[in-house]
Order: structure tokens, then sequence, then C-alpha cells
């Protein structure tokens, strides 16, 4: 699934209703109404930077009339001290764009150097690294953007655009066979072009599935390194494989070295720490 203009105009006006609803009191108690004034969005942290496309966006939806100068772009190192952009503009809009703007741009800036230190620990592997859906509600979007920025690869946004057969699953269809042949079937009743993927969670079910066959990728969920290698002796190239469960940044490359094609993290989007960034007024 791409991101569209569509998707983000769609977040930006719910989180733009959610913060400031009809208006912003502050800023129109506070600020001239004819005021116009220049701001500069400060680094101070390392890592890479990410959202700055979007804060664009925001700051023209909030005030098509803002003009914004970019000095740092998405996917860029920063360290702290340094100047991403400077807006200028009414400075009520300005007020208004900053704390959406920060927000997102702390987040996924926090993402994006995370998902980079993965990849910078796969390098020399064929492994690449995979996003969840263990994202914020009604910002995965946004995360799943910011993991791209930093060098991931997004696995499925939703339960809309893949079938993804997991352990409960499996365990409500009464077993991985039935699962995996009624997923199939439903595919074909409804006429559908969607992927499958499913997870295994030993080498017996991972027998089963091979039998079968019709999937896109094999998830080899909580394996240890032993019986990841045991595995892909099984499967022998016949079918892309995925590592997932618990994986950790100290973890990651002992996975990808087992010969795995992709490992999944949660870790990408559920436990990373936001950049500190902030909007000061240039006096």
């Amino acid at each position: 699934m791409e991101i569209t203009k569509e998707d983000l105009l769609a977040f930006i006006n719910a989180a733009l209703l959610e913060d400031v609803r009809e208006v912003d009191h502050t800023s129109l108690s506070t600020v001239p109404e004819n005021a116009v004034g220049k701001a500069r969005l400060l680094v101070k942290d390392n890592g890479i930077l990410a959202g700055v496309e979007l804060a664009e966006l925001i700051f023209k939806t909030v005030d098509p009339e803002l003009k914004i100068e970019v000095l740092i772009k998405d996917g860029e190192p920063i360290k702290y001290g340094d100047i991403v952009l400077y807006v200028e503009g009414r400075d009520r809009s300005i007020l208004t764009a900053e704390r959406l703007v920060l927000n997102c741009m702390q987040r996924m800036s926090g993402i994006a150097t995370v998902t980079s230190e993965i990849v910078q620990k796969l390098e020399g592997t064929k492994c690449k690294v995979l996003d969840t859906r263990k994202t914020t509600p009604n910002f995965r979007l946004i995360e799943k953007w910011a993991v791209k920025i930093g060098g991931g690869v997004n696995h499925r946004f939703g339960l809309f655009d893949m079938i993804l057969i997991k352990d409960n699953h499996v365990d409500y269809a009464g077993g991985i066979k039935e699962a995996l042949l009624s997923a199939q079937k439903y595919l074909e009743t409804k006429n559908l072009n969607i992927p499958i993927e499913i997870e295994v969670r030993n080498i017996d079910e991972l027998k089963q599935v091979l039998e079968i066959g019709g999937v896109i990728r094999i998830m080899l969920d909580n394996f240890s390194f032993e019986d990841i290698k045991k595995a892909l002796v099984i499967i022998d190239g016949r079918f892309p494989v995925e590592a997932s469960g618990g994986i950790t940044p100290e973890t990651v490359r002992d996975y990808a070295l087992c010969g795995v094609d992709y490992v999944s993290m949660g870790y990408l989007t559920h436990s990373v720490k936001s950049l500190d960034l902030s909007l000061k007024a240039v006096k």
C-alpha cells in the first residue's frame, strides 16, 4: 500500500480536530491578528530525521500562505544544534501548527533512527527488517512511513491488504491445514487476489504448510536459532522466510545470520524513544 496525499490530509485534519477543534484560544487571545514572524525547527538530539515532508503539509493545511524553507531532508542524519527548517508567515498559524508538527516529527525521527540502526546491524546479510501492526492507533500510516525513511520494509498495513494466518487463527480453525485451506477457499470464492502469509510454531506445522503451499511467505514464530536452521533446510528455498517473536536489537543479527530473508520487529514502533525537537521563534 502506498501512502497518498489524501491519506495524509485525512490524518492531518483528524489531528487538528483533536487539538484545535473550533479555534486556538491561546493564540487568538495573545497574538495580534496581523502579526507575522518566523520560526526555526531546532534539533536537540542525534539520529535520523523523519517527518519533514509531513510537516510541510501540516503547515500548508493550517495556512496555505506559510512559507517553509527546508534545510535538512527526510532520511538525513541530524545532530544537536542543527536547524531543520524555517517557517514564515502569520504568527497565529505557526503556533496552531507547532505541536502537531513536533509530535509527528519527534515520533517519526525516533522510529527512523532505530530502524536505521537495525538496518546497519543487518549489513552483509540478505535479511531485511519488517515492521508490524504493533503501532499507535490512528498513527499507523505515519509510523510505517518513518520505518521506510529509516531503511526498513513495510509489512502489511492492516487486516485489509494481506491474509496473515497466526497462531490464534490456527487454533480457532482447528489446525494449520484447516486454516490455510479455508483461507485459500475464501479467496477463490470471493475472487480476491490477496497474498497469504502463514505463521508456524514448530517443524510439524511447517511440514503441513509445505504440503499445501499457496503462500507468499512463511513466518517462523519464536523458533530457536537451531530450529530456524532446520526449518530453512526443509523449506529449501521454496518460500521466503520471516523470523518473528521477541527479536531485539541485540539479537537481530544472529537471526539474520541463520539465513532468513526477513525479521519482523514490533520494537521498531512500540519501544522507541522520540527524538527531541523544538520550534522556536526567530526574534
